[in-house]
Order: structure tokens, then sequence, then C-alpha cells
């Protein structure tokens, strides 16, 4: 078990978290969720002790070992990627360095060896002989194939580190497990692979991530932090959001009966007060009055953007058309005789291994690349608009306000109009005159959402749009994809984004792609389709 015991943590005058005491039992995984800047990986870090509190304790029991996923990810560049994993469990780790160095010694002495010895039977006990197997199934699990494990952690890519990283937190077992955004840059197989991973984890854990499907996969509790405090609740991500409905529901009922038994007595007091006969009466109201408190109803700190996406005319019949597509680039066959064609209404979510494919095939569907063969036709009636997985080129060196970012995109320019778009994205008041080049990867995010609705498209195209938003700004992208009447083509890793939008599956494999009309969750459980997988992967 972990607890914080009255953590008050505060920067100048503003306080991030006041006297909070919670409690986190073993077998439990904890959902912690809140809106940007609530907190969240801060309290992680907290409960690591790499953020001093300014008041309180962290209480671990004793010989319980925690494991923490870290953000840096090139802290280990110097190391491979196996002794990388197995640096998770530190004293088997310093067990092992220290037991080679002493084999090591040119002048092997008697004290030596039996150092030596301990070390041994302390390393047998940890399963150090078993350390370097169960580093390797934990990166297979997570599709780090074995021709890396014994590559510099240096010579791996950013999606590779994190792998690693979680493999290295996973490692040996340990007693308390903290993740700060375990799926982001996860494929959907290494997501699924997680998750099972930590449904059969008897140990503590505490997550933090924007991926709701994950949450309601893995999660016992949801810990909801808002207005510095933590407030705990039983069950999934989406337990948590009927329940939270229901509970302020709830309260504003009681709360609008309050208010109304509350003036009733103060009519009666206004009424009686002053007659003689009635004043005892009063007197009596008056007191019922003052025993009366409504429940505090502070506005969660919660803000869902406004998504819609409206096309300014309908699409005819003849949307997109793709013949044949080839692409290889550095000797690597990115799309191999892609052949498809969008119907009206269709969404289509793209899928498959390879990143890079997925993000050339927009690329080539853009005119921002060219494919080495193979035809794209675009219907007469399309205006289409694109969310790209790498938005920098629209925000480096760009050095203009919010107002006139957007500007460049719209047709109408006055700046009410602009103002009305950026507000729906929470850029409201002064935050519209901040600078672009400034801005976070979630505020640039918003902005290039923003582009697309003012667009007015019929046919839309986003690759890995929930990447850097939080999980009201993804509920709410959600729901405007889901609503818009037009077609669409989309990447994304999200589970629960993909099952809520998509009634049409492609997926790119390295022989082509697999082409189904169906919804993603049927799609996942075709037995058909696993054997088609083998087929084209193999």
């Amino acid at each position: 078990m972990i607890q914080a015991c009255d953590i008050t943590l505060q920067f100048g005058k503003r306080i991030l978290f006041k006297d909070v005491n919670v409690k986190f039992s073993g077998g439990n995984c904890y959902g912690l969720i809140g809106a940007n800047g609530a907190g969240k990986s801060t309290f992680l870090k907290i409960l690591t002790g790499e953020q001093e509190s300014t008041s309180g304790e962290v209480i671990i029991d004793k010989g319980k070992r925690l494991a923490y996923l870290r953000q840096n990810h090139d802290e280990f560049d110097d190391f491979n990627v196996i002794e990388t994993v197995i640096m998770g469990y530190k004293k088997l780790y310093d067990i092992m360095k220290e037991k080679d160095a002493i084999y090591e010694k040119p002048d092997f002495s008697d004290e030596d060896g039996l150092r030596a010895s301990e070390l041994e039977a302390e390393f047998a006990e940890l399963g150090g002989w078993e350390a370097e197997n169960d580093a390797a199934k934990l990166l297979s699990g997570l599709g780090i194939s074995e021709n890396l494990h014994d590559k510099q952690m240096a010579e791996l890519g950013g999606s590779e580190k994190v792998r690693v990283l979680i493999a290295q937190a996973l490692f040996g077992n340990p007693d308390i497990l903290l993740m700060d955004e375990p799926t982001n840059y996860l494929d959907i197989d290494s997501i699924k692979w997680l998750e099972e991973f930590l449904i059969d984890f008897d140990n503590t854990v505490i997550v933090v991530s924007h991926d709701r499907h994950f949450l309601n996969t893995v999660c016992t509790h949801i810990v909801d932090i808002d207005y510095g405090k933590l407030t705990f609740y039983a069950g999934n991500y989406d337990f948590w959001y009927e329940s939270s409905q229901l509970l302020r529901k709830q309260l504003k009922d009681e709360n609008k009966k309050k208010e109304e038994r509350i003036a009733e007595l103060k009519d009666f007091i206004r009424r009686f007060s002053s007659n003689a006969a009635k004043s005892k009466q009063a007197t009596s109201r008056k007191k019922i009055l003052d025993k009366i408190d409504l429940e505090e109803m502070r506005p969660s700190s919660r803000k869902f953007p406004y998504i819609a996406f409206t096309p300014a005319r309908e699409s005819g019949k003849e949307i997109l058309s793709v013949e044949k597509l080839n692409k290889t680039v550095g000797g690597v066959a990115l799309l191999k005789d892609v052949s498809f064609t969008v119907q009206k209404g269709e969404k289509i979510a793209i899928i498959g291994q390879d990143g890079i494919a997925k993000t050339m095939l927009f690329k080539i569907l853009t005119g921002e690349e060219k494919a080495d063969s193979g035809d794209v036709v675009w219907g007469q009636t399309i205006n289409y608009a694109y969310f790209p997985k790498d938005n920098s080129a629209y925000f480096d060196n760009v050095d203009l306000s919010l107002i006139d970012w957007l500007k460049q995109f719209s047709k109408n320019t006055e700046e009410t109009y602009i103002r009305s778009f950026l507000g729906r994205m929470l850029f409201s008041g002064d935050e519209s005159l901040k600078s672009a080049k400034v801005l976070s990867g979630g505020e640039k995010v918003r902005c290039m959402i923003s582009r697309m609705m003012l667009s007015e498209a019929n046919f839309l195209m986003l690759d890995e749009a929930t990447n850097h938003l939080d999980l009201e700004s993804i509920t709410a992208l959600n729901n405007g994809l889901a609503a818009y009447k037009e077609s669409i083509l989309f990447v994304s890793q999200d589970h629960q984004f993909i099952s809520t939008i998509a009634n049409r599956i492609i997926e790119i494999t390295p022989k082509g792609i697999i082409d189904k009309s169906i919804g993603y969750d049927d799609y996942l459980e075709s037995a058909e389709i696993r054997e088609l997988q083998k087929e084209m992967y193999s």
C-alpha cells in the first residue's frame, strides 16, 4: 500500500493540492484523471519522491518496491536495451553489476570470493538467472523485435524507446507501479498486450491516461483531481462519468428543492414578521431558514470544446477513388497495390502496424508526396480538410496572434467571427491574443481543429488527431466526428475513438490492404480477419 498524508503543494500563491489524504491499496488499478493543469503528473512525481511537497509525506509499506514509467526517453541512451529493462529492478541490477565487477578483477581475493558467493545467493533469490529471458518476453510483448534487444538505446526511435521504458517499469513484478500516459506512441496490438498484462497484475497500479478504452479496461477505481482535491470512485472511467453526471443532477435537484423551501420561508417571514399574532411563527421559520445550507456547487474545472464540422455544400456521389497505389521509401515498400473507393457517408479508419505507411497514404492523397505508381481521383464536388500528424510547419517561426493565425485560413476575416471559432476551442479573451509559436501540443491541435471547422469541408482526413488532447477535447472531437454527416478518412490508436466513429476498416499491411465494411470491434473479433492478417504479415 502507498498513501499520501496531508499533502499540500503550493507554487507561490497558487495551491495545487491542499491537505490531501489518500490510500492506494494492493490489487487495484487507479486511473488518475483531471483537467489539463490539475496536477496529475505532478502528483505521481510526489508519490515517487521526484517532486517535494510543501508539506505532508508519502508512506510506502515497508519492503515494498515502487516502479515508475519514466518520461525522459533519452536517459538510457548509453545502455543496451536488455540492460535498460533490467535496470527497472534496481536491487537486482546493482547486485548484477557488483558481481560482474568482482569477477573482472585481475587480483581476485578470498574476500572477493566470499562476497561473490553472497551476491550469487541474492541474485538467484531475486530471479537473476531468469532476468534476461523475462526482459526479452516483456519487450516482445510490447512489439520490440528480438534483433533490437542487444542494440544501444540511442539507436532506437522514439516509439521504440517508450516501449522499452514500459518494459523497464513492468520488470521484476513491482509492488507499486506508476505510469504516466503509457499508451502514448503504442500501436493497437501493444496497447492490447499492456491491457491484458495489467488486468492480470496483482499489485497496486496508478495510471494517468487520456485513452478512455484503456481506462475502462484496466481500472478498478477512478481518482478525480479537481480543485486540489482527490475524489475516489469505484469502477472504471465510464462508471465514473455516469456516476459524476448522476451525482451532479441529484445535487442540482436537491438544491432546487432547498431554494424553493427558502423562498417560501422568506416570503412567510416578510409577510408576517411585523404581525404580532404571527411574529412567533415568523421567528420559528427564520431559525429553520438559518439551518438550510445549499450544497456548494462549484462547476468542474473541466472545459469541453465545442466541435462541429458543417460542410458548405453536400458532397456528390463520387468522393475518392484510389487505384493501385505503390510507394517505396529507402528500399521499404510502404504501400503495395492499395486500391479503394470512398462512398458517401463512409467513415473509414485506416489501421496497420506501420505508422509511416498510414501517414504516407495521406500525404499522397493531399499531393504532398507522389506515388511511385497508381492513381488518385477526387470527385468534382469534394472540398477536403486535412489534419496532419505533424503540424509543426503551421506554427514554427510563425509570430502571429491566434486571431491573425486563424485568419489565414478563413474567407471571413472579421475578428468577431474568428474569435467565435477560437472560443469554441477554449481560446477566449486574452488567450486568443497569445502567439501561435508558444502554444503547447494540445493547444496546437485545438487550433488545427478550428482551422478544419472554418474550412466547411465535405470530406475530412485526420492523422492521429487525438495526440496531445485531454479527455475532454478527445470526447468533443469524438462527438463532432460521429455527428458529421459526410465521409471521413482517419488514423487513430484510440480504441473507443475508432469504435464509435468508423463503419469501415482499411488495414495497411506489407502485402496490400484488408478492407471490410464493419465496425471496429467486429473487425478485431473476426476469425476470418485474423487469418487474413497472418497471411498479409507473414
